[in-house]
């Protein structure tokens, strides 16, 4: 078995600093907004898990429905011998791609790119087990600043999958994907997991279940707020609400506020108001149509070479060559 190499671009504290200038300027804005990576600590990861598991949240049991589909033709179409994941997170869905690969015989390294210090860890030690010929080499860093320092040996795929570019706003997006494009070689691959525009209410229920568990992991990143910057957000006071928009064509993830408030915040020496009613927005997924995906690819120096959904067309998979 090779020993799996995690390189750590991330200093110890860059969590907690980010969160506090986070919290510190979407708290202040109007209207109030926090980034969605803040609901996942610990419990919030578990959340997430339960999420995918729910009868009305189709993208996860969507997406591996392709990749176990069509796994065997992504390894033959790039021909990869670097698999690199951003946000790997478990990679469970990406053994699909690494069983792909090896199968074609062009795999030599997988490159996780996690925030999470324990999770990369973990996940690249499971993997140096199951796979004990490939050179695991983990990064811990995020895909908005470390892209350049990715390793590995070209050509490489670069997967970004469940969905989560939608969590980007469109700037957010032709920024991301152009810095993607400034770190690859022509003839390197991007597989890019997109939701796709559906009729509205399977939209919407796929972020408002029947049982509550999104609306608890919406919340979580309250609880974040009063453990980590020692906040007293009564967070049985705040609604989850869950809103499709259909010009922009995502769904909004809020919190409401049931009644007037304020809100103490000792570690940043704030004190934030909420009016009742007033919404604090967490979360944007963004779903897309592949005549519009295949245009912020081109726009960003990528062309959009093979695309394929799940049987009921919810959830687009397109693997992209750099230009």
């Amino acid at each position: 078995m090779t020993e799996p190499v995690v390189d750590v671009h991330l200093a110890e504290d860059h969590a907690a600093r980010a969160l506090a200038a986070d919290a510190r300027v979407g708290l202040s804005a109007t209207p109030k907004v926090l980034p969605p990576k803040w609901f996942y600590d610990a419990r919030g990861s578990d959340l997430f898990e339960q999420i995918t598991r729910l009868p009305e949240y189709y993208p996860t049991r969507a997406e591996r429905e392709i990749l176990g589909d069509r796994a065997g033709e992504i390894a033959a179409a790039s021909q990869a011998r670097t698999l690199v994941e951003l946000g790997s997170g478990s990679s469970e869905k990406t053994r699909l791609l690494l069983d792909a690969l090896h199968a074609a015989g062009s795999l030599r390294q997988f490159v996780p790119l996690d925030v999470s210090r324990t999770a990369l860890r973990d996940a690249a030690e499971a993997l140096a087990v199951d796979y004990p010929a490939l050179e695991v080499h983990g990064v811990v860093g995020d895909f908005t600043e470390h892209l350049a320092l990715l390793p590995g040996e070209a050509p490489r795929v670069v997967a970004f999958l469940g969905g989560t570019i939608g969590n980007l706003l469109p700037v957010e997006r032709a920024k991301f994907l152009a810095s993607l494009r400034d770190v690859l070689q022509p003839g390197e691959w991007l597989l890019l997991g997109t939701d796709l525009v559906k009729d509205p209410e399977t939209v919407r229920v796929a972020y408002d279940d029947a049982a509550g568990v999104t609306a608890e992991f919406n919340k979580n990143v309250l609880h974040v707020l009063n453990r980590e910057l020692g906040a007293d957000f009564d967070v049985d006071a705040f609604d989850h609400v869950a809103k499709w928009d259909p010009d922009s064509e995502w769904v909004e993830m809020r919190l409401r506020a049931q009644r007037a408030m304020r809100v103490r915040i000792p570690a940043l020496d704030m004190v934030v108001s909420f009016t009742e009613g007033e919404e604090l927005h967490t979360e944007i997924s963004a779903k897309f149509r592949r005549e519009t995906i295949a245009a912020e690819l081109a726009d960003t120096g990528f062309e959009l070479t093979e695309w394929w959904t799940d049987k009921q067309d919810r959830f687009g998979l397109s693997l992209s060559r750099a230009v």
